[in-house]
């Protein structure tokens, strides 16, 4: 576990989402297959965001299908919606690159702050996927990682949440979450947290900075 001393603003734990705030964002990669491929502006987020509890997606990041079955599902939502979209092809958009901002404040997170990495994953199979393990350079700053592939729920379910909490050994107002979905933000504020919206690393960094009263960059 990280930092167990005297508490800094209140706060004792970080949480960390890991595409999207330390990993580039996959959105820009799925905009880039839309052109590629002459697809609707927006498609694959908006497939993404139809029944989303019960989705191809949602249902593949509580490992609940296999990369295969995923595969299939999605391109029938796809065509359900009237468009043909290469399963594969949209989860080769989770690579991303690390933004070594982020890593550093991570870093230093965890010299203070038990720190936590909270992740709707998959079983991909491959590790230069976001969700097959490119992150693994990363666990020596964590004191827990939670993923939805392994735990069998995903944010913004609140189950989520609670599980991280209760692993680290904190209530909901001493922990700030760092994700860039709003959807995913909100139950967690509405549990205590508090939360930042990761759109420009450099300002959600910022931000934390503030939260936490120390220096992260």
């Amino acid at each position: 576990m990280g930092y167990e001393g005297p508490t800094l603003r209140g706060m004792r734990a970080v949480l960390f989402d890991f595409g999207g705030v330390i990993l580039t964002s996959p959105f820009d990669a799925f905009a880039e297959y839309e052109r590629r491929a002459g697809l609707p502006e927006g498609l694959i987020r908006r497939i993404n965001a139809t029944d989303p509890d019960t989705n191809a997606w949602a249902r593949f990041e509580r490992n609940e299908l296999t990369l295969e079955e995923f595969v299939d599902a999605f391109e029938a939502e796809a065509a359900a919606l009237g468009h043909t979209v290469d399963g594969h092809e949209v989860i080769g958009c989770l690579a991303g690159e690390l933004r070594p901002q982020m890593v550093e404040a991570v870093r230093r997170c965890h010299e203070h702050f038990a720190t936590a990495l909270v992740t709707n994953n998959v079983v991909s199979g491959r590790e230069s996927w976001s969700s097959g393990g490119s992150f693994a350079e990363l666990l020596d700053h964590f004191d827990v990682v939670v993923e939805s592939s392994v735990v069998g729920c995903r944010k913004p379910e609140p189950r989520f949440y609670e599980l991280t909490l209760e692993r680290l050994g904190v209530e909901a107002h001493e922990a700030v979450l760092l994700d860039d979905l709003g959807i995913n933000l909100k139950p967690a504020r509405a549990m205590g947290m508090t939360t930042i919206k990761v759109v420009d690393p450099d300002d959600a960094l910022a931000e934390l900075e503030r939260v936490l009263g120390i220096p992260l960059r």
